[in-house]
């Protein structure tokens, strides 16, 4: 086959991979992780469920593909945010806040559970682990932050402190717990 007619394909089965993901997360939004079937899907995307078949085995794998999508996405938002101008510090509390409100969009339960646990969210996890360890050493480094515990340990604080996001219901409330979160990382003297 012809390059372009190759292309031509590829690209059409990317937007109807893409198609399919956009109208999970519309479902999702709408009904929660647990109301996604396939026929919903289908429906929903314009394409007969034979043609959803070919590109997913069951709803599982629907929402464990579009899993991914946001996971990516969400590192990419916090990356970028890691980049910008400002002190190491700002930069840190920029990417604690929006790591908090991630955690605070997460949603609960058995299938849930079983999305956070492939291979994508052990690398997402990794990644972030390893952004926050570089902004922390630069803010320990520059003196604005605490240097007397490894930015590893402090990464793994930051990151287990604001799972506590998910349960909030408010963004006062988060912006709270990225403050308090923060507080820890300070330096101070110890005295007894």
């Amino acid at each position: 086959m012809p390059k372009l007619w190759n292309e031509t394909i590829d690209a059409h089965r990317a937007a109807v991979r893409e198609a399919i993901l956009d109208t999970t997360a519309k479902l999702v939004a709408e009904g929660g992780l647990r109301s996604v079937t396939m026929s919903q899907v289908a429906e929903r995307t314009g394409i007969g469920r034979a043609t959803l078949y070919k590109y997913f085995s069951d709803a599982e794998a629907v929402l464990l593909a579009w899993h991914e999508r946001q996971i990516a996405a969400h590192l990419e938002q916090l990356s970028d945010i890691s980049h910008q101008t400002g002190t190491a510090v700002e930069r840190l509390t920029a990417v604690l806040e929006a790591y908090a409100g991630i955690a605070r969009q997460r949603h609960g339960g058995e299938l849930a559970a079983l999305l956070h646990q492939g291979e994508h969210v052990t690398h997402a996890e990794q990644h972030l682990q390893g952004m926050l360890q570089h902004l922390l050493a630069q803010a320990a480094q520059a003196g604005d932050l605490r240097s007397d515990v490894p930015p590893a340990e402090l990464a793994q604080y930051c990151l287990h402190a604001l799972t506590a996001a998910a349960g909030l219901t408010s963004q006062a409330a988060v912006t709270r717990l990225v403050s308090v979160t923060l507080d820890g990382l300070r330096p101070h003297s110890l005295t007894y």
